[in-house]
């Protein structure tokens, strides 16, 4: 028995050496046949079936048009910018409640649409959208 300090034998190993990953595989392997027929013995429980069905129909939308000018429309109808509130505060009390939404001219001062957007926050609105078009190519 002899050390040598240039011994051919400590060469590098070109292979990765699977038996320690196969054996953790196996090990893990067996710990999920274990646990899996466990964790589906759950308690058994018969839950009531009912008839119930949704009735409630759903709001109608609700459309408020502001023009280049800055008049408000209704649905198709001119209201007041003082009576604005009072109209969409009628719309609010409604069950279900519509949802608003709003159709501003691209032209129109962002004053007229922020007006409307305080109206319908004051009237008890909770949905309000706005209405765009889409791309051009």
């Amino acid at each position: 028995m002899s050390f040598e300090i240039n011994d051919k034998d400590d060469d590098v190993m070109n292979e990765i050496n699977m038996t320690p990953l196969v054996d953790v595989m196996l090990v893990l392997l067996i710990i999920f046949i274990i646990t899996i027929p466990v964790v589906q013995h759950a308690v058994r429980v018969e839950l009531p079936r009912t008839g119930s069905s949704r009735d409630q129909t759903p709001p109608d939308n609700l459309q408020l048009a502001i023009d280049s000018q800055g008049a408000f429309f209704l649905g198709k109808q001119p209201v007041a910018a003082d009576a604005l509130e009072a109209a969409l505060r009628e719309h609010a009390a409604k069950d279900p409640q519509p949802q608003l939404y709003i159709r501003g001219d691209k032209k129109v001062a962002y004053e007229y649409v922020a007006e409307a957007m305080t109206a319908a926050q004051r009237a008890g609105l909770a949905k309000i959208g706005f209405v765009t078009e889409g791309n051009r190519p």
